[in-house]
């Protein structure tokens, strides 16, 4: 009766839950995060919805409880979730259904993408719902492991039209589940509260003790009813001892535990042993029990003591059961019971729970437990686990007699910890691994990671300077890894840029020339290393070679990890020697690689720039697909990556109010982090922005900022022909001279069609009629060689602009109209809407083609129905869009059914003018 009264006053958060529950039995998704204290009422609530969805039929349920004692466990969440449902994995696309396997352990490979494992998980539950609905609640799930924790929101986020309901119980919100829909469960009115604390002591409270109950329960319901029991006939009479200076989730869990004692020990043995075991597999329960000498009278007393369930699974009547039993106990008692789990659990089948409970049941150190672990978190990498193999290596280093070992266990587990995003906890376990005698090597080690940790942290100028001195100290210990952590230094100087230290960057530079001077190894990694060196020291002139050697490096060889790690820097170097060709294949290359080899640390970055490869070939709805990916594995990895793709996006299609917002965060961001590159982008896409708007002198005053800065190269220098554009449409010709002239010491020595057609076009804007239409003709031929349409686009524009000037209004209209016809179909709405203006100026009206139906669709359907029309499959289409098969599907209905047409046959026809429409609406 008691259970009553606080769902009573649930009504709105039932009809809420009932709600998302009902969407998908229409055949839509959702997410919904439920938040509250400890004993506030959320499973209470959760048991009521599920319920109810049984009862009427047509939804299948999924419940699970995650568990404290699993979060070192990567995957362990997941597992819990879905690993039941692995029969239908093979109807999973094949890299998700090997990624999954292998983050389960089912499968021998490198480490999966937590990407392809989140896709997977929107399959399996897709399956899971077959024609029907499902529910999956997930319980506890602040003690979801990482990796699940990041997966699980990644599928909540991706669900449209599968028929799934996903509720996500927590007590506070984790960032992993930040922007997912939110029910926050408050406590009970009073009341409410006053009548359940009535139903819950029906002998009667004096009146005292009722108004203090009252006041410190907060109408959480679980405290109105467990409170009450742990107090003695005298302090329900009269209030003598009634103290609240415990927190009340501690005040809850010693009345539950005080409501234990009375059990035999044995029985209460027994309960501390499910507490221990997350799994709640009653064959495990039997098997650890039985090594005890526990028996079933023993289980019997537990469960009529209302403390445990025992079915298909065990588990407590409340989650803060399980807590306040494992707390409560003594560390003799809790090493026996882990002990006992550990004996049970089958080397073969569960190695890494099976060295947890060993680890867990062992007080001194024990090499043999020791290396189990060590094994454990080697394991834990294949999976992708860092924060699991630095928990791992951590308590083996703990475990670990000989002081040699120990230390090295120590100095992995600051490197996991480090690669999972801990720096803080990577530098205290290196603090204590210096403590020990150590190698020449493992100093230099230890050296490396305290820089790298360091920086993560502080993103000072101290980084570049201790990770110079950590390479230079591994010189002759680990030449590759010096290699490796040269390169960081001089990313770590570089990326400072204006913010940084010029002198910094010199001394990094030049120190990597000193030990790379006498080498000529070929390998790309070398060559990229010097080649990038040469640039910061020398200039472009000096490295030109170098880097031209680098790339072709790359394109040729296959490369390792650590080359494809630094694989950007080579398209970095195609984009300061404009090479539109090399950015091109680096970029593909590196995503096909890194796509192929599942490194999410690495495909983010060459997402980038193959958002930039697509930007300068005009396809900028390819671009932005880019970023949806960038997106959507940032949300599953965690990995923050500024978002200057979705600004150049913004500021090219002329978005004013959304590209002004990108740059403001961008640039609060690149100040706070001291990287100057940040503050060349945003003043480099403001340039764009405002030259496509017509807004010269706010581009002039953008643009004018990368003046002192063009050494950095990349976005400063290609400012700059932004700036010559700006300041000669507002007059200012000595600074459009100022920025000619700096542009051209950064083209002419590169010597590429793409450096010479830019030099050419700035050129032109400074020179009138014969002189200027030679060198906009050249400009517009060199573009055209080297397939860059948007710089086709605006040399045009720029031309039909001198030509209207001069009055050749026929010889205008031709350019402006190829200009406003290549520019509308790459998207760039600003520059076309410029040219329409200029077209406008001569009489003439551009000709803008109907959108015809496909305006009709949205974005989701113009993304399905294009990959449709290529011959993807909904599969296929599901993967390419991060949408589960069934969405594709239920997208490509709509699709058929606003176009009117009955198949992927007819969509090439139906869809004419898509690409026209998408970058036009």
């Amino acid at each position: 009766m008691t259970e009553a009264v606080p769902l009573r006053g649930r009504v709105l958060e039932l009809a809420e839950l009932d709600a998302l529950v009902e969407r998908a039995r229409a055949g839509r998704s959702g997410a919904l995060v439920v938040s509250g204290e400890a004993g506030v009422g959320k499973t209470a609530l959760l048991d009521r919805t599920a319920a109810r969805a049984a009862a009427r039929g047509g939804v299948r349920v999924e419940r699970t409880v995650a568990s404290e004692s699993e979060m070192e466990l990567a995957y362990a969440g997941l597992h819990q979730l879905c690993g039941h449902m692995m029969g239908s994995a093979g109807s999973l696309p094949a890299p998700q259904r090997e990624a999954i396997e292998a983050a389960f352990g089912l499968r021998r490979a490198a480490a999966p993408s937590p990407f392809l494992v989140g896709l997977a998980l929107l399959g399996l539950l897709t399956e899971a719902a077959g024609d029907g609905a499902l529910l999956c609640v997930v319980d506890d799930a602040q003690w979801l492991d990482e990796a699940s924790a990041r997966v699980v929101a990644f599928a909540a986020r991706r669900l449209d039209a599968e028929g799934i309901a996903v509720v996500l119980v927590m007590r506070t919100v984790g960032d992993a589940f930040a922007g997912l829909e939110q029910l926050v469960l408050e406590g009970l009115g009073d009341h409410d509260a006053r009548e359940l604390l009535r139903l819950a002591t029906p002998g009667g409270l004096d009146g005292r003790v009722r108004d203090q109950l009252i006041a410190e329960a907060r109408g959480n319901p679980l405290a109105l009813r467990e409170l009450p029991r742990a107090l003695s006939p005298a302090e329900i009479a009269g209030g003598f001892a009634l103290t609240g200076s415990m927190p009340l989730e501690s005040r809850i869990e010693q009345s539950l535990v005080a409501q234990l004692e009375p059990l035999p020990g044995s029985a209460r043995l027994l309960l501390l042993l499910a507490a221990a075991d997350p799994t709640g597999d009653p064959g495990l329960l039997r098997r650890a029990s039985t090594a005890l000498g526990l028996g079933p009278g023993d289980v019997d007393a537990a469960e009529d003591a209302d403390a445990l369930v025992v079915g298909a699974r065990v588990g407590f009547r409340h989650p803060l059961v399980r807590s306040a039993v494992y707390r409560a106990a003594s560390p003799d008692d809790r090493r026996r019971v882990h002990g006992a789990l550990a004996g049970a659990t089958g080397a073969e089948q569960d190695p890494d729970r099976r060295a947890w409970h060993r680890a867990s049941a062992t007080l001194l150190p024990d090499e043999e437990v020791a290396a189990a672990l060590e094994r454990s978190a080697a394991r834990a990498r294949t999976r992708g686990g860092a924060a699991a193999a630095g928990a791992f290596l951590e308590r083996a280093a703990e475990l670990t007699p000989a002081p040699g070992r120990r230390a090295r266990r120590l100095i992995a587990a600051a490197e996991a910890k480090h690669d999972a995003g801990a720096p803080a906890a990577a530098l205290s376990l290196l603090d204590i691994a210096a403590a020990h005698p150590l190698t020449p090597l493992e100093e230099a080690l230890v050296a490396r990671l305290r820089a790298r940790a360091g920086y993560a942290q502080r993103r000072d100028s101290s980084g570049p300077r201790l990770l110079l001195a950590a390479a230079q100290r591994l010189e002759g210990l680990d030449p590759v890894l010096a290699r490796d952590t040269y390169i960081e230094a001089l990313t770590a100087a570089v990326y400072g840029g204006r913010l940084g230290d010029a002198e910094q960057v010199a001394a990094v530079a030049n120190a990597i020339l000193d030990a790379t001077g006498g080498e000529d190894s070929g390998r790309a990694r070398d060559l990229i290393l010097r080649g990038q060196a040469l640039l910061a020291a020398k200039g472009q002139e000096a490295a030109i070679e170098t880097l031209r050697r680098a790339q072709r490096a790359f394109l040729d060889e296959a490369p390792d990890a650590l080359e494809l790690h630094w694989m950007w820097f080579a398209s970095r170097a195609a984009q300061d020697l404009w090479d539109a060709r090399s950015l091109r294949a680096l970029a593909d290359r590196q995503v096909e690689l890194a796509r192929a080899a599942g490194v999410v640390t690495v495909l983010p970055i060459a997402l980038s720039l193959l958002m930039l490869a697509q930007t300068v070939d005009g396809d900028l709805d390819a671009a932005e697909a880019s970023c949806d990916e960038i997106d959507a594995i940032k949300d599953v990895t965690g990995n923050p990556l500024p978002q200057y793709g979705r600004m150049f996006l913004a500021a090219y299609r002329g978005q004013a109010g959304e590209a002004e917002r990108w740059a403001e965060r961008i640039r609060a961001d690149a100040n706070a982090r001291g990287e100057g590159y940040g503050l060349s982008a945003v003043n480099f896409a403001e340039a764009i922005l405002y030259n496509g708007l017509g807004r010269f002198a706010e581009a002039v005053e953008s643009g004018r900022r990368e003046l002192p800065y063009t050494r950095e190269l990349n976005h400063a220098m290609r400012t700059l022909l932004e700036l010559v554009e700006a300041a000669v449409h507002t007059g200012e010709r000595d600074l459009a001279e100022q920025a000619f002239e700096q542009l051209a010491g950064v083209t002419r020595p590169v010597g590429t069609n793409w450096a010479i057609a830019v030099l050419e076009m700035a050129k032109a804007q400074l020179q009138e009629g014969a002189e200027a239409e030679a060198r906009y003709l050249d400009a517009i031929g060199r573009f055209e060689d080297e397939l860059i349409p948007i710089m086709v686009g605006r040399c045009r524009l720029l031309y039909g602009e001198e030509l209207r000037r001069a009055r050749r209004d026929a010889d205008a209209r031709e350019q402006l109209r190829t200009a406003h016809e290549v520019l509308s179909r790459c998207g760039l709405n600003g520059f076309a809407e410029r040219a329409a203006r200029e077209l406008g100026a001569i009489g003439e009206a551009p000709r803008v083609r109907a959108p015809g139906t496909a305006a009709r669709l949205t974005e989701q359907e113009l993304n399905v129905a294009r990959l449709a029309r290529e011959g993807l499959t909904n599969r296929d289409i599901g993967a390419r869009l991060f949408v589960s098969a069934r969405t594709a599907e239920y997208h490509l209905r709509k699709v058929f059914l606003k176009l009117g047409v009955k198949g992927r046959a007819e969509l090439k026809t139906a869809l004419a003018d898509l690409d026209q429409a998408a970058s036009g609406g």
